[in-house]
C-alpha cells in the first residue's frame, strides 16, 4: 500500500471522503490542507423513504446505502474531475452511527482503498464536524465547539487534532431528537426540526409557560425531555388543538431551546477565557440544528455579549456530508500514522474518550 507522508506539508493532499453513519449517503472530494478545496461534494438523503415510519429505520437506511454508494461515489469522483490515480488516501466515518450504515461505508471505503492501493483513514464522524470550522474559515486550535445535531448536543474544548475535551452534555435527549419528538407529538411531518421552525414563525413564544431545564444548576450539561414533556400536558389540555395553538407551542418550544443554549454558550465561553486568557475566544457551531434561524440568532448574540467570535460553516457543511470526512481524513494524515485495514466500524465513539458516558456504556462503548 502506497503512503503519505505526514510530516511533509509542502503539497496538498487529495482525499476522497465517504459518510453513511444515518440517512444520507455522501461521498466528497476535498484538496487540502493548504487549498482547502472541497473539489465535490454529492449528497443523496433518505427522506422520502423514512417518512411513512415518522423517523429513520436503520434497516432502510443501511439497505438504501449499499443501493446507491457506489454511484454516489463515481458521481463524486466525475465531478472533482479525478481518477484514482489523483486520489491520495480514502477517509470514511467508521462511527459512531447506526452500525449497519457506517459498516456499508467503511466496508466500501477498505474496498476502494485496497483495490487502488491507498491508505485508509476511519474518520470519527462528530470529529468531521468539529473540524468543519477549519475547512470553511481560517482557525486554529484552541475553539469551543457546540456540537448540535439529531443524535448529539455537546460542548467541546477542540485543542487539535484528536485532543478534546467535553464540557457539558445532553442528559437526556439531543436537540435534534427533542425537535422531531415535538413534531411527532404536534402531528407534524418528519424531519420536525424545519416543520416545528415554520410553525414557530406563526406563534406567540410566550402564550405557554415552558421549562427551561437545568439552568438553576452549575456546569454545562444541558436537558431537554422535561421541555419535551411540558410541551405535550400542554397540548393534551388544550386537545383538540388548531392550527394557532400548535403554532404557539412551537414557538414556544423553539424560544426554550434556544435561552438554554444561549445561556449555556455565554457560561462556556467564560470558561473558555479561564482556560485560555490569552486566546482570542472562538465559538463554533456545528450540527444540524445550526439551521434553525432562532438557534442560530440566539447564539450569535451570546458570542457577541461575550465579546467572543462566532464561526457556523455553510449549512450544506453543518448537516451530515462527507465533505467533513475528507477534511477530518487531510488533518489527520497531517499528524502522523494512518489507520490500517484492522479498524473496525463501531456503532459508539465519543470524541472525549477519557469521559465516561453521560448515559451509561456497554460492549459497544460510551453511549455519548
Amino acid at each position: 500500500m502506497t503512503s503519505v507522508n505526514p510530516k511533509d506539508n509542502a503539497a496538498d493532499l487529495t482525499v476522497l471522503g465517504i459518510e453513511t453513519s444515518c440517512d444520507e449517503t455522501a461521498a466528497a472530494v476535498v484538496r487540502g490542507p493548504h487549498g482547502r478545496q472541497i473539489l465535490s461534494n454529492t449528497i443523496r438523503s433518505q427522506i422520502d423513504e423514512h417518512t411513512e415510519f415518522g423517523g429513520v429505520v436503520p434497516e432502510i437506511a443501511a439497505r438504501a446505502h449499499i443501493d446507491i454508494l457506489d454511484r454516489i461515489v463515481a458521481e463524486a469522483m466525475q465531478e472533482a474531475d479525478c481518477g484514482w490515480d489523483d486520489i491520495d488516501a480514502v477517509a470514511a466515518t467508521a462511527g459512531p452511527g447506526l452500525i449497519g450504515g457506517v459498516i456499508v461505508g467503511f466496508m466500501t471505503a477498505k474496498a476502494i482503498a485496497m483495490a487502488a492501493n491507498k491508505p485508509i483513514v476511519g474518520v470519527n464522524h462528530l470529529e468531521g464536524h468539529a473540524l468543519t470550522a477549519r475547512l470553511t474559515h481560517d482557525l486554529d486550535f484552541p475553539f469551543l465547539l457546540l456540537l448540535v445535531s439529531g443524535g448529539h448536543s455537546q460542548f467541546l474544548l477542540v485543542r487539535g487534532v484528536g485532543d478534546y475535551e467535553r464540557l457539558g452534555t445532553t442528559i437526556d435527549d439531543a436537540i435534534g431528537e427533542a425537535f422531531d419528538k415535538t413534531a411527532k407529538l404536534l402531528g407534524l411531518p418528519y424531519p420536525g426540526g424545519p416543520h416545528v421552525e415554520k410553525m414557530a414563525a406563526a406563534g406567540d413564544p410566550l402564550r405557554f409557560k415552558l421549562p427551561r431545564p437545568l439552568l438553576d444548576r452549575a456546569g454545562l450539561d444541558m436537558s431537554f425531555a422535561g421541555l419535551k414533556t411540558a410541551l405535550r400536558t400542554q397540548a393534551k389540555k388544550l386537545e383538540p388543538v388548531d392550527d394557532q395553538t400548535v403554532s404557539d407551542l412551537c414557538a414556544g418550544f423553539q424560544r426554550a431551546v434556544s435561552d438554554v443554549l444561549a445561556a449555556r454558550t455565554k457560561s462556556a465561553l467564560d470558561l473558555f477565557k479561564q482556560r485560555h486568557p490569552d486566546v482570542e475566544p472562538v465559538i463554533v457551531v456545528a450540527g444540524g440544528v445550526a439551521a434553525n434561524a432562532e438557534i442560530r440568532s440566539s447564539l450569535l448574540t451570546a458570542a457577541a455579549e461575550a465579546g467572543a467570535r462566532f464561526i457556523a460553516p455553510p449549512m450544506r457543511l453543518c448537516t451530515d456530508n462527507a465533505a467533513m470526512i475528507a477534511w477530518a481524513g487531510i488533518e489527520r494524515l497531517c499528524e502522523g500514522p494512518v489507520d490500517d485495514m484492522a479498524l473496525s466500524p463501531r456503532p459508539r465513539w465519543p470524541l472525549d474518550a477519557r469521559q465516561a458516558g453521560i448515559l451509561g456504556a456497554g460492549r459497544k462503548g460510551a453511549k455519548v
